[in-house]
């Protein structure tokens, strides 16, 4: 059998019926498969999220261990960070989770169908960072289960804006992990400070943004807490990228991949058609000539 790869993403297809996976690449890509991870994003001196608050995040897991944060957009999907992704293995997604170990009425851990990374994305700078998850069936909605709304309108969000983020990565310098959701807010900083030599030196794009990193509470990029949102005024803005790759350096400010200028890409896997249900493994995935 064959699949012709569609042309809004490179995808993981996952096997169904004997748990193998496989992966299609992107166009005129070299390797067959995603690049090794980026360093992933952390919370540094946040504090303990209120359970379930937060409804909408999601943890991605690879055997029963964190490794990134996300958040629910549909029933269904999954919006994370593509630098999670770590060659053909495939994640699991606990959602309605406060704690990761403790019993909890409505967590619920996922199977997944499909990974879907933009295209744009590589391992070599934060540039179109985003991850779609297909869920191997729709969530359970309920008062610790809820789809965030995301930005459709590209527009700046402006400086000084107090957004927050959370996730379950590292808490603390000595790399100790949280068992607990946690959280921070920070305000946006403007691209044009982020952007000053000192700090990321001309690499933020308009789709990425910027939050500030003078204090303590603050999102760095060690492990733990890529892949999760921005929320600014209740609407996910960004999605967390690899960040500042300097402990504790204010002048590395945080950074996100922009969601509105995404939209349409975000829509397009969401689309009943474009994602088939494998009966099979299939061995390979192949172009049309």
């Amino acid at each position: 059998s064959s699949l012709s790869l569609q042309p809004w993403g490179r995808v993981l297809l996952l096997g169904v019926s004997r748990g193998l996976s496989f992966c299609c690449p992107p166009i005129n890509a070299v390797s067959p498969c995603p690049a090794p991870a980026q360093p992933r994003g952390r919370i540094l001196g946040g504090s303990e999220s209120q359970p379930h608050l937060r409804p909408y995040m999601a943890s991605l897991q690879l055997d029963g261990q964190h490794v990134c944060g996300g958040f629910l957009i549909a029933p269904q999907w999954v919006l994370s960070a593509a630098h999670c992704t770590e060659g053909d293995k495939r994640f699991q997604v606990l959602l309605g989770a406060h704690s990761l170990t403790e019993p909890e009425p409505y967590k619920r851990l996922y199977d997944v169908r499909a990974q879907i990374a933009h295209p744009g994305s590589n391992i070599h700078n934060n540039r179109d960072d985003l991850l779609m998850l297909q869920l191997e069936e729709k969530a359970e909605l309920n008062e610790h289960v809820k789809v965030l709304p995301f930005q459709r309108v590209d527009r700046e969000v402006a400086a000084d804006t107090l957004c927050d983020a959370a996730g379950w990565g590292t808490v603390t310098h000595s790399g100790k992990r949280p068992d607990r959701l946690q959280e921070v807010k920070r305000p946006v900083i403007s691209r044009e400070l982020c952007n000053h030599r000192t700090r990321h030196d001309r690499t933020i794009t308009e789709k990425m943004m910027c939050t500030d990193s003078r204090k303590k509470d603050t999102f760095l990029s060690l492990q733990g807490d890529s892949g999760g949102p921005l929320v600014c005024n209740g609407v996910a803005e960004g999605v967390v990228t690899a960040g500042s790759r300097v402990c504790g350096n204010y002048k590395k400010p945080a950074i996100y991949t922009r969601i509105a200028p995404y939209a349409e890409w975000i829509d397009k896997p969401r689309q009943p058609h474009v994602i088939p249900i494998i009966p099979d493994p299939i061995p390979y995935c192949t172009q049309p000539l």
